[in-house]
């Protein structure tokens, strides 16, 4: 609909991935094992759900068990707390805070560890965080003492942009998820 999507889709290339865009509620007929929201402008992607007829049907298949990774602003439409706007999907129990680095001007990268994963290069475009998580919530990885990537369950989100570096080691990891998910479907 709107964001980073074919950054994303270049990683799931290199990745040997299929994948579609969904940017109509026809698209979403498609059988799909995973979502990946991007990111982008959580308040105009928040819009176009609703505008596209793809809000309920979205929320209900991440309430059912579908594999979901939101980067950036794909974590702020997850998030059930939204610090300086609105939750949209509302699946995830945590608080997030939007702009938190402040302007583009405060962008920046990084390398920290993630969880599982080691070191990684973390990519920064006014990114949120997370303030808060709820108990089923478990933190991967932190900058600075702010959370910056979690799992509940069937969703993982960053605030970081994964799909900006070369290294492909989130998308594995969510692939992973998705693999653990087919099998038990």
């Amino acid at each position: 609909m709107q964001g980073a999507f074919a950054e994303h889709e270049a990683v799931l290339r290199r990745l040997n991935i299929e994948y579609f865009e969904i940017r109509k509620s026809q698209d979403w007929q498609q059988p799909c094992d995973g979502l990946i929201i991007p990111g982008g402008e959580s308040t105009v992607m928040n819009k176009l759900l609703h505008t596209l007829g793809l809000f309920t049907s979205i929320q209900k298949a991440i309430m059912d068990g579908l594999p979901i990774f939101g980067t950036c602003a794909g974590m702020i439409l997850l998030a059930k707390e939204v610090r300086g706007g609105r939750p949209c999907l509302a699946t995830m129990d945590i608080t997030v805070q939007r702009n938190a680095y402040g302007r583009q001007s405060g962008s920046f990268t990084t390398i920290e560890n993630f969880q599982d994963l080691g070191p990684l290069p973390m990519t920064f475009i006014r990114a949120p965080y997370i303030e808060q998580t709820g108990k089923n919530v478990e933190i991967l990885a932190k900058v600075n003492g702010k959370i910056i990537a979690a799992r509940q369950a069937n969703q993982l989100v960053t605030a970081f942009h994964p799909e900006l570096d070369e290294e492909p080691a989130v998308h594995k990891y969510f692939l992973n998820m998705v693999q653990q998910y087919l099998q038990h479907k």
